[in-house]
């Protein structure tokens, strides 16, 4: 026997997850009426639809800046989409603001994502860490999988699209775009970002 879901708990989902209205019914009838569940479930399915929109072409968009408080830090960030349209979208603009936030709060951040670090920097960051005195006396494999490791979570505090997201933690920056991308239908992605500290 299915649960008898109300319109308001359809509503509220909806505007928590963007998702259509037909899709919200259905996520929360798929988990008898459990709204934490049905928001997973919906959550697993845009990203999931948003990898597929990944690979279009997004040459349309907007450069976003953010001049934080006092004027002795400034970002610029350039967000790309397929449209001019979606370009136009509240959604699309409260994203890119969010981002350029996201940079400026982010002082460790180089990259938009790790697979944009360059070879050298990886080599660099592996070397100082082999030389880490508390692996002197690890066996050879032991040391390189520690290293491997910790590389790992430094390339990540590198990387914009693997911070946590300024407004919620729970979520990276990466699956906050991806979540736009299935409520806006196009592919999204972040170009590139420059921060400007006064004095440097």
């Amino acid at each position: 026997m299915s649960v008898e879901i109300s319109s308001k708990l359809v509503k509220e989902l909806r505007e928590k997850t963007g998702a259509g209205m037909m899709n919200c019914k259905k996520a929360l009838q798929e988990s008898d009426g459990d709204f934490e569940k049905a928001v997973e479930s919906l959550r697993q399915k845009g990203l999931a639809s948003a990898d597929k929109k990944a690979g279009r072409q997004a040459s349309e968009g907007l450069i976003e800046s953010y001049i934080h408080t006092g004027g002795k830090l400034g970002v610029l960030v350039e967000i790309n989409c397929e449209t001019d349209f979606v370009a136009r979208r509240p959604e699309f603009q409260q994203l890119a603001k969010n981002i350029a936030m996201q940079v400026a709060a982010s002082p460790a951040v180089n990259f938009v994502s790790v697979n944009d670090i360059p070879a050298e920097v990886i080599e660099r960051e592996k070397s100082i860490e082999a030389g880490k005195d508390d692996l002197a006396n690890k066996p050879e494999q032991i040391r390189t999988k520690i290293v491997e490791g910790r590389i790992e979570k430094i390339l990540k505090t590198q990387s914009l699209l693997d911070q946590p997201f300024l407004r919620d933690n729970n979520q990276t920056v990466d699956e906050v775009i991806k979540q736009t991308i299935s409520q806006l239908g196009e592919n999204i992605k972040v170009s590139r970002f420059t921060r400007f500290q006064l004095g440097e």
